[in-house]
């Protein structure tokens, strides 16, 4: 049950998201639980790092789950993300900060090329009308 103003205009903003931007969406929960990961290795407060880090993962499988083989790119999406798993892993079972952050780096670069994606069309479409 949604309580707050807040969680009310989140789940709004989800229901109402294009594909594009629901995939932005997930790589940002997977930044911002991967930072929480590593703040909680550095703390030592491994509980944190633990539920972070697992939250992660599981939007790294959402991400996974949403891939459409019919384009070939996915396979290669599929192996990246896998790959990111593999290390979200590695670094919880060794406490590893610089795993993460590598995690944090791929992730990052990949939300940022989805950004560029879903701009694209728009902003030719409207520099072809000017």
């Amino acid at each position: 049950m949604l309580n707050s103003p807040h969680q009310i205009y989140q789940q709004s903003s989800v229901q109402t998201a294009s594909g594009g931007q629901l995939v932005i969406m997930l790589y940002e929960g997977a930044i911002r639980f991967t930072k929480a990961g590593i703040e909680g290795i550095h703390n030592r407060k491994y509980d944190v790092a633990n539920t972070s880090l697992k939250k992660a993962q599981a939007i790294i499988h959402e991400l996974i789950a949403a891939l459409n083989y019919d384009y070939a790119i996915s396979k290669e999406l599929a192996l990246i993300y896998e790959y990111l798993l593999h290390k979200l892993i590695e670094s919880n079972m060794k406490k590893s900060e610089a795993a993460a952050k590598e995690v944090m780096a791929h992730l990052t670069e990949l939300r940022e090329a989805w950004k560029q994606l879903i701009k694209g069309p728009a902003t030719a479409a409207s520099q072809s009308q000017v």
